[in-house]
């Protein structure tokens, strides 16, 4: 509903922010719960994101939504994806080169949107006497919005001019960091994947940008990887759990690998994504997701953002 309000739909009755009425509300008190978002007593400066709980799920594919970005805000997804292309110095959005538009730009879906939802959540007030560095989430404003990009042309050419469009998140302070020895957490966190060479990661000590670790060997290929390079480790359910899923949940075999990249990677302070993992038949979807949550993997990777996000309690 977020999404839809903020850009200016008005076929909800959220944007006219009038309560549903209910059998146990007088008449009188619900037409002053219909009039009460008309003045300025129920509203303050930070209220976009107001009542949503982030919550550990990895908006796959984000700019097939609807509305990217907004629509995975609008559940309380922590983290999203966007896969780029670099042409002409510019980089596009989409899954394919013929979903790409000349409209559809990392700048105008991502680097611009996230801005502005960070500056409404910091904004210039005659309380606010320092500068402030909240999350886009007005219900935990410590928590980072992680911004996967994903490269599909060069990583190369096209991670350089990443990190150049990062700028206006960078000047505002915006981004998560380390010195290479410390990281410190912003509102966003960006991590490289697809084709991003972590060879254009790791030596580079001071830097706001990171790399999505191979989650199946950070105890061997990868075991110099830390959290400082990769704050998250993702694999693909098929190549590191192996075989296929049946029923609704992983075998004994699964469970077994499952739990120890899980311990791996926590070890070293690394968060855990799986994706690719089956979206139908919806019992397997949902099993997966379940147990995924209860073996203490950080985020869930999902398609379905609602019933990820519990709207309907399908999980």
């Amino acid at each position: 509903m977020l999404a839809y309000a903020f850009l200016g739909f008005t076929t909800f009755s959220t944007v006219h922010a009038e309560v549903p009425s209910s059998p146990d509300v007088s008449p009188s008190l619900q037409e002053i719960l219909d009039k009460a978002h008309k003045g300025p007593l129920y509203t303050y400066p930070t209220s976009l994101t107001q009542g949503i709980i982030p919550k550990g799920i990895h908006s796959h594919n984000d700019y097939w939504r609807d509305v990217p970005f907004y629509s995975a805000l609008s559940v309380g997804a922590i983290s999203i994806e966007a896969d780029v292309w670099l042409y002409n110095d510019t980089l596009f959005v989409g899954h394919e080169i013929s979903a790409l538009t000349k409209q559809r730009t990392f700048e105008s879906l991502y680097i611009n949107p996230i801005l502005d939802v960070i500056k409404r959540q910091n904004p210039s007030t005659p309380f606010v006497t320092e500068k402030t560095l909240n999350g886009v989430f007005d219900t935990s404003s410590g928590q980072t919005l992680y911004l996967f990009v994903d490269l599909k042309t060069s990583g190369a050419s096209t991670w350089p001019v990443v990190i150049k469009a990062l700028e206006p998140l960078r000047s505002a302070g915006y981004l998560s960091s380390t010195n290479g020895t410390h990281f410190t957490s912003g509102p966003v966190t960006v991590i490289g994947t697809g084709n991003t060479p972590l060879s254009l990661v790791q030596p580079v000590e001071e830097r706001d940008y990171f790399w999505d670790g191979p989650l199946p060997t950070l105890n061997s290929t990868f075991s110099n990887i830390t959290s400082l390079v990769s704050p998250i480790a993702s694999a693909s359910v098929g190549s590191a759990l192996g075989s296929t899923v049946l029923g609704t949940g992983l075998n004994d075999t699964q469970l077994a690998i499952l739990r120890q990249q899980v311990a791996t990677a926590h070890r070293k302070g690394i968060k855990v994504r799986y994706w690719d993992q089956p979206g139908w038949p919806i019992s397997t979807r949902n099993g997966l997701w379940r147990q995924f949550r209860t073996e203490g993997v950080d985020l869930i990777n999902v398609d379905d953002l609602e019933a990820a996000a519990g709207f309907g309690d399908t999980w």
